[in-house]
């Protein structure tokens, strides 16, 4: 692009954002989308100049992509404006907290990142406290305790009496998956199929870190067990291992879970098996 125009732009993401008019958020949106990081930026901070004026959805859904944008800068201030719009960002959350733990992002933004979560959740908090529940089974209304008690096990409202059936049901669960973890993977991990015991090995013999099967990623409100998930790359690795109706349902569900919220996944499917390195070395090529 050319300085000239390059100026322009920018001059342009200041004013606009300095002018007050909920109206200019539709203009900034097509800034963020500019091939020039200084625009991007400043498109990024104008539109958190706006919170509280403008459209906070159309806004928040603007500044998400922006979190992955190749340059820091960028992310620092779409980190910085997403925090303006406190509760109303709680969308990013997810992105936010992957940032703060980034090994491999600048301290700026790990930095920034907290502090965004924080005031978001925090918002999100005093939000909760001024609003009413209702059990997601039985719809009787919740009292303070068992909401706060519900949602931090399962981030979803339910009375102590579902409450106790839902665990019930988890620990079964939880049961079933351990006792399915019956092949041993050469590091030690006790996988499920034969197409996650490659995957184990493909990754230890590169020397890349992975978590498997770990409860601890919240997609949309929703708790998932990633197969895999790499920390390095902040990459999820998926192996689709069945074929029955209900799996492809489910998995089908999970993609787009990992779609929507912006997350880097890598499918893999048992007729990869036979060249399971390749393709595992390949995909990930592409987030290296």
């Amino acid at each position: 692009m050319h300085k000239t125009l390059e100026k322009q732009f920018r001059e342009r993401a200041v004013v606009l954002g300095n002018s007050g008019d909920p109206s200019a958020l539709m203009e900034l949106i097509e800034l963020t989308r500019l091939p020039v990081a200084n625009v991007r930026r400043l498109a990024a901070s104008a539109i958190g100049k706006l919170a509280g004026l403008t459209d906070a959805s159309v806004a928040v859904t603007a500044l998400q992509p922006l979190l992955q944008d190749r340059h820091p800068q960028v992310r620092q201030y779409a980190i910085k404006a997403l925090k303006c719009y406190g509760a109303l960002s709680k969308s990013a959350l997810s992105d936010l907290r992957d940032i703060a733990i980034s090994p491999v992002e600048k301290e700026y933004n790990r930095s920034d990142a907290r502090l965004a979560v924080e005031t978001i959740e925090e918002a999100l908090r005093i939000a909760e406290e001024q609003a009413e529940h209702c059990c997601r089974r039985c719809g009787v209304k919740l009292e303070a305790d068992e909401y706060v008690r519900s949602h931090k096990a399962f981030q979803r409202p339910f009375c102590n009496y579902c409450f106790d059936e839902v665990f019930l049901e988890r620990r079964n669960f939880e049961t079933k998956v351990e006792l399915q973890k019956n092949i041993r993977a050469k590091d030690g991990t006790w996988v499920q199929s034969d197409g996650e015991r490659l995957i184990c090995e493909i990754l230890d013999g590169r020397k890349i870190r992975y978590r498997y099967d770990e409860r601890f990623r919240i997609l949309d409100g929703y708790a998932i067990r990633p197969d895999f998930y790499l920390p390095e790359f902040d990459v999820y690795i998926e192996y689709w291992g069945m074929s029955t109706a209900d799996y492809k349902i489910g998995m089908l569900k999970k993609q787009q879970l990992y779609q929507q919220q912006g997350k880097k996944l890598i499918s893999l499917y048992p007729e990869d098996k036979a060249l399971m390195r390749e393709r595992l070395l390949e995909k990930l090529e592409k987030y290296a």
